[in-house]
């Protein structure tokens, strides 16, 4: 019980600084690639480039966890992190747009491995504080929501060149990581458990409970990504200052993290489809608000509503997940999970900046509705399907 508690604090810490980077990235990435790009339509491609790193690279971290170890694996993924962070740091200093690309996508390697943090926490507890676990250690990402805009702000023009020391500061965040990667204490699978290779994919993935759980995290975040990518870009185009668009990021990261402390405990009375349920229904009211004016407190209120409903359905997606596979098949599950969630999270940045400058606003918003729609239609269709069991 003391190990188990150990190692959900510290799976916590370090998701409070993966996030961090997660939020100074969110906050900079789209205005430094606007400030470097020529065509400024590209202007959210290091968005989209973080994206498909992890994208590209979430199902062989996986394998590697199996075969080293989570803590190895953590450990490893933060190194590749320090390194992309160096890249965008020179990206900037030297004003290359595309060597800022391959800075973020190299960062999203890190982002990869740290999406595992909250399966690590499923790993370690036990099944009455399964969920619990998995929200407390997504909880560590209220500190990002705090801590992330504050230094965007803090060290945007510290050097005399915009958001140098913002990229450069990525590299402090990674190393008081890897330091608490290395008091983790998650043992590695058996060799007879590494050999062991379960059911196929395509088997499990027949479940309907296995495609409701990996939908509800796909649409969850490829929404509230498409949005919050946009976000910065909207208010500057609506002459809101930075200022005000670091707010707008920081309380919605606090509104996608807050929730977690009760999210579990909320799964655990009402269940976990009533919670991925009520997610869609947050999303939905975000994009009603968000077409309903354009006042800084238009873009608060919908971003603070898309990232309570992000929470409930991601979360929800990821308790429901585990009821769906063995330890046997926890990696390819795992992996295939986060590769779709990543996939889409590319999609919906490499469109919220074409679809801004080309559509607008608004039309990113109706867009959304389809995809919220269909994920509670699917919802409910495994809920009676449940019950009717």
């Amino acid at each position: 019980m003391q190990t188990e508690k150990k190692n959900v604090a510290l799976l916590c810490a370090t998701q409070a600084l993966l996030f961090t980077n997660n939020t100074i990235l969110i906050s900079v990435n789209g205005l430094a690639g606007f400030a470097l790009a020529d065509d400024k339509s590209l202007a959210t491609l290091p968005v989209t480039a973080y994206v498909v790193g992890a994208a590209l690279s979430t199902v062989l971290v996986s394998q590697l966890m199996r075969r080293i170890g989570r803590v190895n694996g953590f450990s490893a993924g933060t190194l590749v992190g320090i390194l992309g962070a160096l890249i965008c740091g020179f990206a900037i200093y030297s004003h290359s747009f595309w060597m800022l690309c391959a800075g973020t996508l190299v960062m999203g390697i890190y982002n990869a491995s740290g999406q595992y943090y909250r399966f690590a926490a499923a790993d370690v507890a036990s099944p009455d504080f399964r969920s619990r676990a998995i929200s407390l250690v997504m909880a560590g990402g209220l500190v990002g929501g705090v801590l992330g805009p504050q230094t965007s702000k803090l060290t945007k023009d510290f050097f005399g060149t915009e958001f140098l020391a913002t990229y450069l500061a990525l590299i402090g965040f990674c190393m008081v990581a890897l330091a608490l990667q290395r008091m983790m204490e998650i043992p590695r699978l058996s060799a007879a458990e590494q050999k062991e290779r379960g059911r196929p994919l395509a088997e499990i993935a027949r479940q309907p409970a296995f495609v409701v759980a990996v939908l509800s995290g796909m649409v969850g975040y490829g929404v509230m990504n498409l949005l919050m990518t946009a976000t910065p870009l909207a208010m500057q185009s609506c002459a809101h200052p930075f200022s005000d668009a670091a707010f707008v990021i920081q309380w919605h990261v606090v509104a996608m993290f807050a929730p977690s402390f009760f999210t579990g405990a909320l799964i655990k009375r009402f269940g976990v489809r009533s919670i991925m349920f009520t997610g869609v229904l947050l999303s939905l009211a975000c994009v009603a608000i968000a077409l309903s004016g354009v006042e800084v407190m238009h873009f608060w209120a919908a971003l603070v509503l898309v990232g309570v409903g992000w929470n409930f359905m991601y979360l929800g997606g990821t308790t429901l997940l585990t009821e769906t596979h063995a330890p046997a098949e926890k990696a390819k599950v795992q992996g295939a999970n986060d590769m779709a969630i990543f996939i889409t999270m590319a999609i919906s940045s490499a469109s919220s900046g074409w679809l801004f400058t080309a559509r607008g606003w608004e039309i990113m918003n109706y867009g959304a509705i389809p995809f919220l729609v269909l994920t509670g239609l699917a919802i409910l269709f495994l809920r009676e399907r449940k019950a009717a069991a």
